[in-house]
């Protein structure tokens, strides 16, 4: 068994861990706090869930950013770097580029990384840390930890997450020659996270799209050898129009994180089944480290 499945199974346990953290973790934003969030590829979609979740909680106004993206032109009471490593290499950048008064909290599994060094708090998810190159359980620790920090109660997400890591995939998941994977608010970034884990772990054929803009063009493309899978439940009237198009249409009544991790046990299937290594998926290392940028 390699480092990815057995991260995948551990994630319930890592959430019980994740939720107790939030209750003592610094830095974590006050409700008044206009905050940003940033990030590269899974942290990324991380962020983008999270700013949803803060701002329909009414909890202050988050924005989300791809570290390499992220804005100059707006002021923030607090900005949330999150990497797995701590030495992403656009991260560190964008660190350095905020106000030096504004306060910057880093979520991170390793303490003596650089990005740790340069924050004013460091909340260390050391306990989600991952051998396998590919992001499972550090990245949905941390949208636990940071749901929990907004003070939602995460037990039923945990219960639900012990259902996902031994339920059976869908019928026919294995045999699709395209996945799409559907999102409504906090759900469109893991919708992302989705496409990506089936992506870099088995090289399939993926792609992620607003629920609702999946009419507007990508249905065209839906056919018998696609598996449509939403992250959430669907719109009202939007499943029969899938199911139309003769695609497999998956919709769970777990919670969309939970969901998540039977994606994520997809992708490492996908990968056996094409004789692909999920631990270390072609082209991508631990952490993107680049000299000479930006």
């Amino acid at each position: 068994m390699g480092a990815a499945v057995s991260e995948i199974m551990s994630q319930p346990r890592c959430w019980v861990d994740a939720a107790a953290l939030a209750s003592r973790a610094d830095g974590l934003p006050d409700p008044s706090e206009r905050v940003a969030v940033v990030g590269c590829g899974t942290s990324y979609n991380v962020a983008l869930s999270y700013a949803r979740v803060r701002e329909d909680s009414e909890l202050g106004e988050t924005d989300a950013f791809a570290a390499s993206e992220m804005s100059e032109s707006r002021a923030y009471d607090r900005y949330i770097f999150i990497s797995r490593s701590g030495t992403t290499t656009e991260v560190l950048d964008a660190m350095s580029r905020v106000v030096r008064a504004t306060p910057k909290t880093v979520l991170t599994a390793e303490s003596a990384s650089p990005i740790a060094r340069a924050a004013d708090a460091v909340v260390l998810l050391d306990f989600a840390n991952e051998e396998s190159v590919l992001q499972t359980r550090f990245a949905t620790s941390v949208v636990v930890l940071l749901r929990a920090g907004l003070g939602e109660d995460v037990g039923p997400v945990i219960q639900d997450a012990n259902v996902a890591v031994d339920s059976p995939l869908p019928p026919g998941s294995l045999d699709a020659a395209r996945y799409s994977f559907l999102g409504t608010g906090w759900t469109l970034g893991l919708a992302y996270e989705a496409a990506l884990k089936v992506r870099e772990s088995s090289q399939s054929w993926t792609e992620a799209y607003q629920s609702m803009e999946f009419r507007h063009g990508p249905i065209s493309g839906a056919d018998s050898s696609s598996l449509i899978w939403s992250l959430g439940s669907l719109p009202i009237g939007l499943e029969s129009d899938l199911r139309a198009t003769g695609a497999t249409v998956v919709v769970s009544d777990l919670d969309p994180l939970a969901e998540l991790i039977r994606i994520q046990r997809l992708a490492i299937e996908l990968a056996a089944s094409r004789g692909v290594d999920p631990d270390h998926p072609r082209h991508l290392s631990r952490s993107v480290i680049l000299s000479g940028y930006p």
